[in-house]
């Protein structure tokens, strides 16, 4: 499982860094094997070791070609997929198409998420951070149902 943030760079040839922290179970449970694509609903990165890619790659293989939802899901997700192989030092490199798409420059945050990391431009992620405390915190705000017995 995967969690916290960290900061990392980009360094002058498009790579990134993963933190020691989580080098060795990538290497010793994945062999160093990942997958990145564009998110979806924002813009930043994900980043897969690839079995866990490998389950969504089946969920949207399950999917209708002929549905145009559903295919322009599929066309962007595996569109976008790259292979991103850890190098020894814990380096991969991020092509032009999804540093593009997550606007990524020299600062960037690396975010855990259970199965999967995010990764985003430093200053897009601090207004994420603040925008989601901000609603949170809102007079207005309701939890969904399924959140109603959520506690911390």
């Amino acid at each position: 499982m995967f969690r916290g943030a960290s900061n990392i760079t980009l360094d002058s040839k498009n790579r990134i860094t993963i933190p020691t922290k989580y080098r060795e179970a990538l290497f010793a449970d994945y062999e160093g094997k990942m997958i990145c694509t564009v998110d979806i609903q924002n813009p930043c990165l994900l980043l897969y070791p690839l079995p866990e890619w490998e389950e969504i790659e089946l969920k949207l293989s399950r999917l209708s070609s002929m549905n145009a939802a559903e295919r322009t899901l599929q066309q962007v997700l595996l569109g976008n997929a790259t292979e991103c192989d850890l190098d020894k030092s814990g380096r991969l490199l991020l092509n032009g198409v999804l540093r593009q798409h997550a606007n990524l420059d020299k600062n960037i945050m690396l975010i855990g998420q259970f199965n999967k990391f995010e990764i985003w431009n430093e200053q897009a992620w601090s207004k994420q951070m603040q925008d989601g405390i901000a609603l949170i915190q809102a007079d207005d705000f309701e939890l969904p149902e399924r959140l109603q017995d959520f506690s911390l």
